[in-house]
């Protein structure tokens, strides 16, 4: 974002999303246009509305799937469009792919979008499907060397290098991939069915989108403008911590973000479960 856009860019990010996204791209001086992504319609994304969004000055289209909160995924021809509206604007398109390989059907995979076409980046990490958050190793992918020439210049300006022994670390686990994506994936199956049942016990106070990648899911609250409350009073009472949507922007106030990445969902659930139950009793 620092080295692609200047003041008077333009740049459309996919929404709700990751505030980086879009605050670190208003913070080097580009106005941003937040592009919802269609609730009703599963969190699918419009590019009806993205094509409307384009202006003569656009030069960044950021887009985040697997999708963080929602957990939804497009199609590869929604990807291809993607990449022909960002190449007919001539802007990057920007593809936080961070989320990536923990897709709940691998055939649903989509390719990096990097592969794509050279003034398309990839953004990896090994924070989400390798659960390697402390390393603080990530790393930006594309044929446009110039580009990378001065994302690798600004990098010098904030980090400089990575960890050695964090790089160290990265390489024992992608060389140990498959052990290490095998177990986080067993780890969703298993908290999905969890999460099935779950919402299902509870189709008249909350919403739910199935997610179809990643470790996170965006309910909505029924019958609720805002979920801060409810977020607060559910941690003071049970000790489980979901986030409210709120931080995310007003139109999704009344959402709940759930992680379902970690073995203890099971221990957190009765709990929640317990205060819906008291909550519609009062």
């Amino acid at each position: 974002m620092n080295v692609a856009l200047a003041p008077g860019d333009h740049a459309v990010v996919v929404w709700p999303s990751y505030q980086s996204l879009h605050e670190i791209a208003r913070a080097a001086g580009a106005d941003v246009t937040l592009l919802p992504l269609e609730r009703d319609a599963g969190w699918a994304l419009d590019l009806t509305a993205l094509r409307r969004a384009i202006r003569k000055n656009t030069r960044l289209i950021a887009v985040n799937f697997p999708h963080n909160p929602t957990g939804a995924l497009i199609s590869r021809a929604d990807l291809d469009a993607l990449v022909a509206i960002a190449a007919e604007a001539s802007a990057t398109l920007f593809s936080d792919e961070v989320y990536r390989l923990l897709e709940i059907d691998p055939e649903a995979r989509l390719p990096p979008a990097a592969t794509l076409d050279p003034r398309c980046v990839s953004l990896g990490v090994l924070s989400k499907a390798f659960g390697l958050a402390g390393l603080r190793i990530g790393w930006i992918a594309t044929r446009d060397a110039e580009l990378l020439r001065r994302a690798a210049a600004f990098k010098d300006y904030t980090s400089i290098c990575n960890s050695a022994p964090s790089e160290v670390l990265a390489l024992i686990a992608l060389r140990r991939r498959q052990a290490v994506l095998d177990r986080i994936h067993a780890i969703l199956e298993t908290n999905l069915a969890h999460l099935d049942r779950f919402f299902a016990a509870h189709a008249g106070t909350l919403e739910w989108t199935r997610p179809r990648a990643g470790t996170i899911g965006f309910p909505r609250l029924l019958g609720c403008a805002s979920a801060d409350a409810f977020c607060q009073n559910l941690l003071d009472e049970e000790g489980v911590l979901l986030l409210p949507g709120s931080v995310f922007g007003d139109p999704w106030s009344a959402h709940l973000r759930i992680g379902f990445g970690r073995v203890t969902l099971p221990v957190a659930l009765p709990g929640l479960s317990r205060f819906l139950e008291r909550r519609s009793a009062r």
